[in-house]
């Protein structure tokens, strides 16, 4: 993997994706983050390009370019080792390692939707600047949900990197590279959804271990999930309209098409209504 500055030297090298430095795209900028390495330059890389980006253009370097000087994965650090998920341990959250591994494991989903948002704000042709500005914005959230993350771990005398992890999340992401609606159904409003039902339950744990900053920040990061999530419900409407499709019939084909995970109660339904799920939407889960 490359880092950030010679990842950004090979997009202004590159002859199809040829830009001075100061004129580089939105959404060049955002594929150097997302071959980022470390993690505290992808993080705060994010946040300086969110409040700079009235200062880029949105549009001049298409995805094909783009995807010509891609790495097949985003950048991320050596550690921590990701092994497949049956072999993470789950955690306690009421011993010093064991809550500190379970704050290590959401710190890596983060991480992970750092990556997932940037994807999305790069990869795909052809849509309005707001979806665009839509996902750089859930990037800079989820940025800043990692950072907090990562400061508490810190707290405690661990650090991101310290336990296994593994990487289910970005698999989805490969498979709908080639297909945006499928991205949007099966990203945002299914498994980044799974956080809003999973949210709530890690709150009570990390109350009964009287962490209450993992609490405060787990309140930050449900309230702006909902967001996150609600943004995915928008565009893959706009998009099931734009292509004459079913939202409903076609989020069932899609999930079946590209084998997403059967979800399971209990659900934040209050969470879900407010991140856009219909009342059929809602009625289905049950």
């Amino acid at each position: 993997m490359h880092s950030l500055a010679v990842k950004l030297t090979i997009l202004r090298m590159a002859p199809a994706v040829e830009e001075p430095e100061s004129s580089l795209s939105l959404r060049s900028r955002a594929l150097a983050l997302w071959a980022e390495c470390d993690p505290t330059t992808k993080a705060q890389g994010v946040r300086a390009l969110w409040e700079a980006r009235e200062r880029h253009s949105l549009h001049p370097t298409p995805a094909f370019a783009l995807a010509a000087t891609a790495a097949p994965a985003p950048g991320r650090p050596a550690r921590p080792a990701l092994v497949p998920p049956k072999d993470v341990p789950s955690r306690t959250p009421f011993t010093l390692e064991g809550r500190a591994a379970l704050l290590h494991a959401i710190a890596h989903i983060e991480f992970n939707a750092i990556n997932l948002a940037l994807d999305a704000s790069w990869r795909f042709d052809g849509l309005p600047e707001a979806f665009y500005l839509d996902w750089l914005s859930v990037a800079n959230e989820e940025a800043h949900h990692f950072s907090l993350l990562r400061e508490h771990l810190r707290s405690l005398g661990f650090d991101y990197g310290d336990f296994d992890a593994h990487d289910g999340l970005w698999l989805m992401t490969q498979r709908t590279a080639a297909d945006v609606v499928a991205r949007m159904a099966l990203v945002p409003r299914t498994l980044e959804a799974r956080g809003l039902d999973a949210t709530p339950p890690l709150q009570a744990k990390f109350e009964r271990a009287g962490d209450d900053r993992a609490v405060e920040i787990l309140g930050v990061i449900l309230r702006d999930e909902i967001g996150h999530v609600a943004i995915g419900n928008r565009w893959y409407r706009w998009l099931c309209e734009r292509d004459g499709l079913d939202p409903v019939a076609h989020d069932a084909e899609l999930s079946r098409r590209y084998q997403a995970p059967r979800l399971r109660a209990p659900f934040n339904l209050e969470a879900r209504r407010a991140a856009g799920f219909t009342d059929e939407e809602v009625d289905a889960l049950r």
